[in-house]
């Protein structure tokens, strides 16, 4: 079994989460992805959302947790990634770069969709919800 140590951002505006659908993928997550030998989670995490939406993060945001699951897109394997959590700017214009085929706002009060990565679905929503709301 193998596991990905990963680090990602929840990018949030107006009560919605930015999510992203990587190409040949069918689920969605969060901008983010593997972190680089020597590289901290946050700076992976920063690097990733440029890379990933065009935002620049590097001045922006909180850790939200660390958080393991059963990775979307890797057979038998697992993720371990560590989150932050930026409210976005009003002049930050997400755009799908890179990898990213799609990507979806997603209210923070509405139902999950099917089509969640099981990390961000099982883990990191219901902690962003309870940031969030301070409970």
């Amino acid at each position: 079994m193998t596991t990905f140590v990963t680090a990602a951002f929840c990018l949030v505006r107006d009560g919605r989460l930015l999510t992203v659908r990587k190409a040949g993928s069918q689920r969605f997550m969060l901008p983010g992805g593997k972190i680089d030998p020597g590289e901290s989670a946050r700076e992976a995490a920063v690097r990733e959302v440029m890379e990933e939406v065009g935002v620049d993060v590097a001045g922006l945001g909180l850790p939200l947790g660390r958080f393991h699951d059963v990775a979307a897109n890797e057979p038998d394997s697992w993720v371990d990634a560590t989150v932050f959590v930026a409210d976005l700017e009003p002049d930050h214009a997400p755009t799908p770069l890179a990898e990213i085929a799609e990507q979806r706002w997603l209210g923070l009060d509405d139902e999950l969709p099917d089509d969640l990565a099981p990390l961000l679905r099982n883990h990191v929503v219901p902690a962003l919800r309870t940031h969030l709301t301070g409970c």
